[in-house]
């Protein structure tokens, strides 16, 4: 379970006022004390995350928030946060009580999110006569099984229709991976996204090889058939589309990312804006790791060579990292986004989606890459 990575992983936001039982809550999905529970109004204050395996539902991801009715000095901050993480959530239990209008206007906010959700009344004797999808005696653990029953029946459909690889391959597939080594991954493993495309083409009964570039004539050599899918680094697009014979289709793992993850019709298109870019372009590059940088970082360092190259040193390059993002997408010409395989796809589509809202083209590392090489449109996708 603890081998699932967070961003695969289902995403409950838990809300509901102070004191309503929502750490109580996530100790019976639990099935065990992970949260702090106190009749101290407060308690909770920024949003904890808890990893856990639900029965029938898998490897999830549990949000503490605080209440939605904090009015200790910095609630206002806490409650601003318990907003911002709806932006991760796939799914949220809403605790219903006492507290009516602030309700609706949560619930407000998870329709236009297109976040489903569950209304649940915790404390049933006491609350049994509120509307509510499922009743529960948290404190307790009783209904424990019923509010699983409602999880699952309000999973989205995406979620669990998604698929890495989408209907690039069929099983039976060869599928040839060219990675090189990351000098960020950890001594001993692969990156993540080399280490998922590998699960996928094994669940989808694909025969997987791999090479490194430097490797990849020799490799090509020794096949007796020609592969049906390369997939590669963005960084290496360009020699490897020179070596692999004409017909054979070539992807990334980024542009996998992309596609799995976002929407990848609209970072095609958003990477033809690069074409309209100047020497006073102000670009906004957004990783969603917070490592150090490497001095061979793809986005820190070779995608604004890249681009300097072209258009000057003046164009005007910001890079943020980890969940901070602008608020005020407006002054940028374009927006790059990471593979994203530390997001999960709500995470994703929200940035697309504010992108989008302000009229600003958001495209992703391995699509721009592969328009700033030329090679686009030899890419599968």
């Amino acid at each position: 379970m603890n081998k699932t990575p967070q961003s695969e992983r289902l995403n409950i936001i838990i809300l509901g006022a102070c004191n309503s039982g929502k750490s109580s809550l996530i100790n019976m999905l639990a099935d065990q004390s992970v949260s702090l529970v106190s009749d101290l109004a407060g308690t909770t204050t920024d949003p904890v995350r808890h990893a856990i395996e639900l029965p029938h539902v898998g490897a999830s991801i549990l949000v503490d928030t605080a209440g939605f009715d904090d009015t200790s000095l910095l609630g206002k901050d806490r409650v601003d946060l318990t907003g911002k993480s709806l932006e991760q959530a796939d799914l949220a239990l809403l605790l219903i009580g006492e507290h009516e209008e602030t309700e609706s206007e949560w619930i407000s906010k998870l329709k236009n999110k297109g976040i489903p959700f569950v209304k649940v009344a915790n404390k049933c004797d006491i609350h049994r006569s509120y509307s509510a999808d499922v009743h529960v005696d948290a404190l307790h653990r009783k209904g424990r099984d019923s509010l699983i029953e409602a999880i699952i029946r309000a999973i989205p459909s995406d979620f669990t229709s998604r698929d890495l690889l989408g209907a690039l391959v069929k099983k039976g597939d060869l599928v040839l991976l060219v990675m090189p080594q990351d000098k960020q991954a950890p001594k001993g493993r692969l990156i993540l996204p080399q280490s998922q495309t590998i699960r996928a083409l094994l669940d989808r009964g694909c025969t997987a090889l791999t090479a490194t570039p430097d490797n990849l004539e020799n490799a090509l050599s020794q096949l007796t058939s020609l592969p049906d899918l390369v997939i590669t680094d963005s960084q290496v697009f360009d020699s490897v589309e020179q070596i692999i014979p004409k017909g054979v289709r070539l992807t990334s793992f980024s542009i996998l990312m992309a596609a799995y993850k976002g929407d990848i019709d609209f970072f095609v298109k958003s990477a033809k804006k690069i074409t309209e870019l100047n020497g006073k372009s102000r670009i906004l590059i957004a990783e969603a790791c917070s490592h150090a940088p490497a001095s061979e970082d793809i986005g820190r360092v070779k995608i604004p060579a890249m681009l300097k190259k072209r258009y000057g040193d003046g164009m005007k390059i910001e890079i943020v990292s980890g969940k901070d993002f602008p608020e005020n997408l407006g002054v940028y010409d374009l927006i790059i986004h990471c593979g994203s395989c530390m997001f999960n796809r709500k995470m994703v589509m929200s940035r697309i989606e504010k992108a989008k809202e302000a009229n600003v083209p958001m495209t992703n590392y391995g699509v721009a890459i592969a328009h700033l090489k030329g090679i686009l449109d030899k890419v599968t996708y």
